[in-house]
């Protein structure tokens, strides 16, 4: 009878050697390169069903193989909704038809975009790859979930006012969601003029429903000592599916006491100048 440390040992030894041919099965199993039978062409795709807006891409992995005993020149077409777009890229080239060789696998990636008008459904489009005599056909199915749309503006329509150097300014935006989806996380910022401030209340959106709107007040701080005339003040809403802008002209002018100030020192300018010529100009 074997002592009963020697048969722990063995079963270890045993399993170790077990799990060994297993990790080493299952790592050739992975390095090995999908096949095609023998003779067998074909177009498939790793995702054939995308959501996405109506102003997004819907972006395909596509793999081609020709499956044939000689190299093949596929030409790629598809059958499109009226408006719609469709590019294929190879290598992050823009290609119509690609040249494969005999038993080898080329990947292609589809990107289609819908029409800013299309109606929120799922849309079928058949891709195919002809080469001669042989069709390789691949449906793709796109599922419009609706549009982004944004508009900045101001309440009144009104996009200029006046400002007095040295002071601040409030002005009005509104944020509107003229899109079929909700807007998360929006953001209003400011582009002015070097030295200009500018604070937001509220300062972000976290959501705004399609159709809604919101007002933001936008308080825009003048430097001292600006000089007078017309100045662009840039306003941007924004989230990660869309955009507007708006361009906002604002007049700066002196402040009255400051005009006074400046009359003042060219009233003394004139009269030290009288003094003077009064008291030297006879000699």
């Amino acid at each position: 009878m074997l002592p009963q440390f020697t048969i722990t040992r063995f079963s270890a030894a045993r399993s170790f050697t077990v799990l060994l041919l297993f990790l080493t099965f299952a790592s050739q199993a992975q390095q090995q390169p999908v096949t095609w039978p023998v003779g067998k062409s074909g177009f498939t795709a790793k995702l054939m069903n995308i959501e996405a807006a109506t102003n997004e891409t819907f972006r395909y992995s596509t793999t081609l193989h020709n499956g044939s005993a000689s190299a093949r020149i596929y030409e790629l077409k598809a059958d499109l909704p009226v408006g719609w777009m469709i590019a294929y890229k190879v290598d992050g080239s823009q290609v119509t038809s690609i040249s494969v060789d005999a038993g080898k696998m080329q990947d292609i990636a589809i990107e289609i975009n819908a029409t800013a008008m299309a109606s929120p459904k799922k849309y079928t489009i058949p891709v195919k790859a002809i080469a001669g005599s042989d069709t390789l056909s691949l449906n793709l199915e796109a599922v419009v979930k609706g549009s982004y749309g944004l508009t900045l503006s101001t309440p009144t329509g009104r996009v200029s006012d006046e400002v007095t150097s040295g002071s601040q300014k409030e002005l009005q935006l509104t944020v509107r969601n003229s899109g079929a989806l909700p807007l998360n996380d929006l953001q209003v910022t400011a582009q002015l003029p070097t030295g200009w401030e500018s604070t937001f209340e509220p300062a972000s959106i976290k959501q705004l429903e399609a159709g809604k709107s919101m007002d933001i007040k936008v308080t825009v701080k003048v430097p001292d000592k600006t000089i007078s005339g017309d100045y662009a003040a840039n306003f941007t809403a924004t989230n990660s599916n869309t955009n507007s802008q708006i361009a906002f002209r604002l007049l700066v002018k002196t402040s009255l006491l400051s005009g006074w100030v400046g009359f003042l020192v060219i009233l003394v300018a004139i009269g030290v100048v009288y003094y003077l010529i009064r008291k030297y100009g006879r000699r």
